[in-house]
């Protein structure tokens, strides 16, 4: 009874003064803390509330949900690495299933002409798998309280995501901007379009302005298509060469119908998407900031309740470091920031730690941990210790990186020289000697880099890593080579002995030679700059890909229920005509016949290849043909979604990516006072320096109306 009587009071109850709240000193949820049966378990029971609230802040999760102990064990669960793995893996399962069922996509090519009989898979499989993830769903959406609508899969995908949730509710509030921008548009291009079926109206047959008619204006819609495309400047000059040929004004037309539509329409939808991505996640990331603030000062209330009355100082308020330090034992974190804001805690020694102290911890959580190096060997002899000490030097590193360079340029020059020449009347005996010279050099690198900075020291560092891999590779490859046609001498021409050819063999090593020579970038400041940036936009990928796969994945699908088996290889019946008989640049001449719906994977890629919006007026006259004029409008809704909303949102992630970085004086820096501080690219802290940081009064008045943590009032 005295544990539930426990629980039962407010968990936030201690006899303290001042800020609106009043605790008698005498009060059962006081004695609790001190002392009695439920003693043990009430500090237990805080310190999972707190390692919870912890847990919350770091992820910028909402703090109302239950707090009794049962609910924080499925709760933490639920979130736990293995729980959120088996999540993950579900949705690329359930995802993956498009690439493997009717119409599959395992066959060795996409082309119609040549495409074998696709396998198909047993009955029954593919179901059992499905029923499996949705079993898996149905137990991930029992313990959030979500209303979400499972018509597609990608959903399963959208609504795991917090970010990927924030960024599709950016572009919906940015509909009504683009919509005033797009319809300035439609009337744009429907206004040169009927201008231009009145200007290129010839009766001449022959005639260039007629030929102009006949090819892009004849009708309609064919008009309109043809502006449409020019707007992507897919097909420039084509569509003006035919008029242009005729009487050099006609280009004033397109030039014009260029100027607006492409760069000042287009880019004004660029401007506001930019600005609209940018204000929605600025306020969305304030929200997270104030969750992150708000969970913080949940798990100080918890810990801070925790100090019994009567002691040395009994008007303080305040954590005690060793029971900061015991919750950080059970919150899911990793081993390295874990331990720095261990050292931190103990830096304070034993006083105790005030709300402010306690929520600058948290700025730990954003931070690259750089490990110490392990120490370097010692040596006695003053010989080595000059030894390590130039081999530790970043002059030696400067060393590799010429020689590496040299590597390369003799590369290049080889490629050069060898441009023309046959595979089997190519000398390679300076490549040969050329390339053990190169690889001797960098074994004797990763060599005295080890001497001078010990195995332990070496491995610490990523690039050095890097180095010992592409070396050791080079390395077994370089011996290979030699195993099986000898040392190289003049004249050496060997013939194939093996799977490879001492060329191939060669050609590989000369690739990862290239790749070695990638160790010159951090060397040069704005480069690192430029590679972080794009490290960093790699890291943050996940929802914006995740939102790209999930527009591919639905576009995919109709795709397929649309256009499958509507373009069919030449003779056997189909209407298309063979290449010898196509019109230049048509669909046919150009053998697209891998560019089709038949299956999954060919989707994808031909929804790629439209995205990209080179020759993209190619697919919309092919499926117009082949399936209809209704065609078009799947083509330009995908271009509308794919390459300018999509690809739009990406330019605007590069955009605040690259300026945060190049940003020296950043906010971020200033947190911890130290100009060296380094913190991860993460999305959330692009906009951290212009973000406000929450009011004490607005924290505790969130706080106090938890609906399962009630104050003391």
């Amino acid at each position: 009874m005295a544990d539930l009587r426990a629980e039962s009071e407010p968990l936030l109850s201690r006899a303290r003064g001042g800020r609106g709240r009043d605790c008698p000193a005498g009060s059962a949820a006081c004695r609790s803390v001190r002392g009695g049966p439920g003693a043990r378990s009430r500090r237990d029971l805080c310190f999972d509330q707190a390692a919870v609230f912890i847990e919350d802040a770091i992820q910028y999760r909402s703090i109302n949900h239950r707090m009794d102990a049962r609910s924080m064990g499925l709760y933490r669960l639920y979130y736990s690495n293995v729980s959120q793995w088996i999540l993950s893996f579900t949705i690329f399962l359930i995802l993956f299933l498009a690439f493997i069922e009717t119409p599959s996509s395992l066959t060795s090519t996409a082309d119609v002409r040549y495409r074998s009989a696709p396998w198909d898979p047993p009955c029954g499989l593919t179901e059992s798998v499905e029923v499996l993830c949705l079993l898996v769903f149905a137990a991930d959406v029992s313990v959030k309280p979500l209303r979400i609508r499972r018509l597609l899969r990608p959903f399963f995908l959208m609504q795991n995501s917090s970010l990927m949730k924030k960024t599709l509710k950016c572009i919906r509030s940015s509909l009504p901007e683009m919509a005033s921008v797009l319809l300035l548009l439609v009337v744009h291009l429907c206004g040169f379009t009927v201008f231009g079926m009145l200007l290129f109206a010839g009766e001449k047959q022959g005639d260039g302005q007629d030929r102009e008619r006949l090819m892009y204006f004849h009708n309609l819609p064919e008009a309109l298509t043809s502006l449409l495309v020019l707007l992507t400047t897919a097909n420039n000059p084509d569509v003006m060469t035919p008029a242009y040929s005729k009487n050099r004004a006609y280009a004033i037309f397109f030039i014009v119908f260029t100027l607006i539509g492409s760069l000042f329409l287009m880019n004004l939808l660029t401007a506001i998407i930019y600005n609209q991505f940018r204000g929605y996640l600025m306020k969305s990331f304030q929200t997270s900031l104030f969750r992150r603030r708000l969970g913080a000062r949940a798990a100080y209330e918890v810990l801070s309740s925790m100090i019994a009355e009567g002691e040395a100082h009994p008007q303080e308020v305040g954590v005690k470091p060793q029971d900061f330090l015991q919750v950080l034992q059970k919150v899911q974190l990793d081993s390295s920031h874990k331990q720095t804001i261990m050292e931190k805690v103990r830096s304070y020694g034993g006083d105790l730690l005030s709300a402010d102290e306690f929520q600058k911890l948290f700025n730990e959580f954003d931070k690259r941990v750089i490990k110490e190096p392990p120490p370097r060997p010692e040596y006695l002899s003053p010989f080595l210790q000059s030894a390590q000490f130039f081999f530790s030097h970043r002059y030696f590193d400067y060393l590799g990186n010429l020689i590496a360079l040299g590597n390369l340029l003799s590369i290049s020059v080889f490629l050069v020289v060898d441009a023309d020449v046959l595979p089997e009347d190519r000398d390679d005996f300076v490549l040969g000697i050329l390339n053990c010279v190169f690889v001797l050099y960098y074994l004797l690198e990763l060599l005295l880099k080890v001497f001078a900075l010990g195995l332990p020291g070496y491995l610490a560092y990523s690039s050095n890593v890097f180095d010992a891999l592409l070396t050791i590779v080079l390395l077994v490859l370089e011996i290979s080579t030699l195993a099986v046609y000898r040392f190289p001498h003049p004249g050496w021409k060997p013939e194939m002995l093996g799977l490879l050819s001492l060329w191939d063999m060669a050609r590989l090593v000369n690739m990862l030679i290239v790749f070695r020579f990638l160790r010159i970038i951090p060397s040069m400041k704005l480069m690192a700059v430029v590679t972080s940036t794009i490290l960093d936009l790699i890291r943050n990928m996940r929802a914006f890909g995740g939102i790209l796969v999930v527009v591919y994945y639905i576009f995919a699908i109709m795709g397929i229920n649309l256009f499958r088996g509507v373009i069919v290889a030449p003779g056997n019946g189909s209407l298309a005509p063979d290449n010898s008989s196509a019109t230049c640049g048509s669909f046919e001449q150009l053998e697209y016949w891998a560019n089709n719906f038949d299956d999954f994977a060919a989707a994808l890629i031909t929804l790629w290849n439209v995205m990209v919006v080179n020759n993209w007026q190619v697919f919309l006259d092919a499926y117009r043909r082949y399936s209809g004029p209704w065609s078009k409008i799947y083509f330009v809704l995908w271009w509308l979604v794919s390459s300018v909303i999509w690809v739009n949102l990406f330019l605007a992630l590069i955009l605040e990516n690259f300026l945060h970085k190049w940003d020296r004086c950043s906010h971020l820096q200033s947190l911890a006072g130290d100009s060296d501080t380094t913190y991860q690219g993460r999305v959330e802290l692009l906009f951290r320096d212009v973000l406000e940081e929450p009011a004490e009064e607005e924290l505790m008045e969130k706080l106090s109306h938890h609906p399962h943590l009630p104050l003391c009032r």
